[in-house]
Formats: structure tokens, sequence, C-alpha cells
């Protein structure tokens, strides 16, 4: 069973990569007290993130100064509890809190009833379906501020577009080694 957690008055929070574009591993950390909770985190439920953190915000008062980018370096050591399967983000009006409730991912019970991807913002997500024993999946609960919550739309959409540039034909990312587009058939691409 993995381990749950709730944090009703986050201090520190980030989204932060390990590893080379191409190779990274994307992570969402948060601090209350001497708790600190790291959770890992796919690249797009990262653009996810900061897509709906930054429409909820857009909604309400501007938040404080942000906190500079050295503030929001991930904590070591860098120890994922558990891997992110669904998101739900929410604000929290009495409390003036931004809320992202994050399940572990579980496996499908069905495929046949897994949900159809979602498009948002030019990406698809596949939100997770339930895995057929809850109860042993972790769930982590995690209240913040809105000047936190607005720095992690800020962080998020840095280190997603910070990552390998994509092909103007096929949209794939471009290794450094080089890039075979399928659109060209194997030949090489035109000229810019």
């Amino acid at each position: 069973m993995s381990r749950s957690f709730e944090l009703p008055d986050v201090e520190w929070a980030t989204i932060g990569t390990v590893g080379p574009p191409g190779q990274r591993t994307f992570y969402l950390q948060a601090r209350q007290d001497d708790q600190l909770i790291t959770l890992k985190l796919e690249k797009q439920q990262v653009a996810a993130i900061a897509q709906f953190l930054g429409e909820i915000l857009s909604d309400l008062p501007v938040p404080d100064p942000l906190p500079d980018d050295a503030a929001m370096a991930l904590a070591e050591p860098v120890l994922a509890e558990w891997v992110v399967g669904g998101l739900q983000l929410a604000y929290d009006s009495a409390a003036d809190r931004v809320v992202i409730l994050a399940e572990e991912i579980g496996e499908v019970a069905d495929e046949a009833d897994a949900p159809d991807p979602e498009e948002i913002g030019g990406m698809q997500i596949r939100a997770e379906h339930p895995a057929a024993d809850d109860d042993e999946r972790g769930v982590g609960r995690l209240s913040l501020t809105r000047t936190l919550a607005a720095a992690i739309v800020r962080r998020g959409w840095d280190l997603v577009s910070a990552g390998r540039p994509t092909c103007s034909l096929c949209g794939h990312p471009i290794d450094p080694e080089g890039h075979s587009c399928p659109r060209t058939n194997g030949h090489r691409p035109p000229d810019p």
C-alpha cells in the first residue's frame, strides 16, 4: 500500500526535472513543516497543471511577487513517493487556497473501459482509469497559496518549453543526434 498524505498549508512547492532534455524526469515537490513530498509526473501532466492552474488564477486577484528561479529548484534528494496517474485541480475560496489532488497511477482494470484521451492545448492527455483496488493507491492533497500556484504555472511552462525542439514538419522532438522525419519518407527535410 502506498503512502497517502494531506498538506493543508503548503509552505513551498515546485515542479522540476532531473536529466537532460529527451531523458528528463519531471517531479512535483511540496513542503509543510518538516515533511517534504516528491511525486513523479509526466511532461504532459506538467503542461496540464500549468494550463489549468493558470486558468484558475486568471479569475482571482493578482498574487504576491513570485519567488525567483533559485528558490524553485528541486530539494535534494529527489526520491518520488509514487508516480502520479490522475490529477484534480480546484480553488477553495473559503481558505483562499488552490488545491492539487494527485492520485497514484493504477493498473487499468479493463482496457475497454479506459477513457478516450482529451486534447489539452494541442497535447493529448489520457486520464488514468481507476485501478481495480483503489484502496492500495496513494492519494495526496496539496493546498497552495495563489503565489505558490502562480510560481508553479511559470515554472511548469518554462520546463515544458525547455525540452527538445520539435520538427516543423511532423511535430516530433528532434534528438541531438539528428531526426529522421516520417513526413520526408527518409529524405532530407527542406531547408528552412
